[in-house]
C-alpha cells in the first residue's frame, strides 16, 4: 500500500511539473506591458531586449519557487496521509502544509508587485513627463 502511495505521487508529481513548465510560459505572456524606448542605451542593446530578459529572470524564479511550494503541499500530504493517527506526525504535516501555502502567497503577491513595478518604472522612464 505504501509503495503504491509513493509511485501515484510521483507520477503525480511528475504530471503537475510538466503543467507548470507550460502553464508558466502561457501566463508570463504580458507579464510586464509593451516595451518602451530609452535613450541611451548602447548600440547592440535596446530597452525591450534588456526589460524583457529581467522579466523572464524573475518570472522564471517566481515560477521555480511557486512550483517548489506545492511540490511541498503534495509531500506533506502524503505524510499527513501516511501519519496513520499518530499526533506529532500529523501536526508536523499540517504545519508544513499552512507554511508551504503562505510561502506560495508570497510568491505570487511578489510576482504581482513585480509587474507593477516594472510597468511602472519603464513608464516613467520612457515618460519622465508623466
Amino acid at each position: 500500500m505504501k509503495k503504491a502511495v509513493q509511485t501515484m505521487s510521483l507520477s503525480a508529481s511528475a504530471a503537475l511539473l510538466a503543467l507548470s513548465m507550460r502553464a508558466g510560459s502561457v501566463f508570463a505572456q504580458g507579464f510586464a506591458g509593451p516595451p518602451p524606448d530609452v535613450a541611451g542605451l548602447p548600440a547592440g542593446a535596446s530597452a525591450g531586449d534588456i526589460r524583457q530578459v529581467i522579466s523572464n529572470v524573475l518570472t522564471t524564479v517566481l515560477n521555480f519557487l511557486a512550483l517548489i511550494a506545492v511540490v511541498v503541499v503534495v509531500i506533506a500530504g502524503i505524510r499527513l496521509i501516511l501519519s496513520q493517527g499518530e499526533e506529532e506526525a500529523k501536526e508536523k504535516a499540517k504545519k508544513t502544509i499552512f507554511y508551504a501555502l503562505i510561502g506560495l502567497v508570497v510568491v505570487l503577491f511578489s510576482r504581482v508587485i513585480v509587474g507593477l513595478v516594472t510597468v511602472y518604472l519603464f513608464q516613467t522612464v520612457s515618460n519622465p513627463n508623466a
